[in-house]
């Protein structure tokens, strides 16, 4: 999504939008773990005796389910391989991007973008965490949230003191009433 800021009125707001964020990428976890298990089954028997197959294989056995908040972040998952000496590269840079053609290519695409929505979800289930926190410590009357956002995640949160009622920031409500006057000459009958 790109950086953005997001303003809450309430915890709950807040902690709503987080929990529909980890939805959001459980669903999208599950889905490529769901296509590179297909990819690799498909390849099985045209690739089942080369090194990236046998290694894809062994690494997607354990991509099986999204990460748990406190699990350690996997490494090297999904790296582009620049090859042994002699041996050429699956990937051939054009301007700014990286083309291949070739199936250990799309395994290595979505090894890393499986990798980098795992690490997505830890780090919204530690701000979720967060956000539990400060409902427990009693914080979330007469405050606002602003939270920036950067690449789905929340890095920052202001807290901004909502005006009362009877003060700063409210809506105030005048007004004057008139009544028209009715004149009679009494002196003059």
């Amino acid at each position: 999504m790109g950086t953005e800021i997001r303003t809450f009125t309430t915890l709950k707001e807040m902690a709503e939008y987080i929990v529909d964020q980890l939805e959001q990428h459980r669903a999208s976890f599950e889905d490529y773990s769901q296509w590179l298990g297909s990819l690799l089954r498909s390849c099985e028997e045209v690739h089942k005796n080369e090194d990236w197959y046998q290694k894809s294989a062994a690494m997607q056995k354990n991509v099986r389910a999204p990460p748990k908040k406190n699990a350690p972040e996997t490494k090297n998952v999904g790296k582009k391989s620049k090859g042994k000496k002699g041996e050429p590269s699956i990937w051939v840079e054009l301007g700014n991007i990286l083309l291949s053609s070739t199936d250990q290519g799309q395994a290595e695409t979505l090894f890393e973008a499986i990798e980098k929505i795992g690490s997505k979800i830890q780090e919204l289930e530690k701000f979720k965490d967060s956000v539990q926190q400060l409902e427990r410590m009693g914080l979330g009357k007469n405050v606002e949230f602003i939270v920036y956002i950067e690449d789905d995640i929340p890095k920052k949160v202001v807290l901004h003191t909502k005006g009362d009622a009877a003060g700063e920031g409210a809506f105030k409500f005048e007004t004057a009433l008139s009544v028209p006057a009715v004149y009679t000459d009494f002196g003059n009958s």
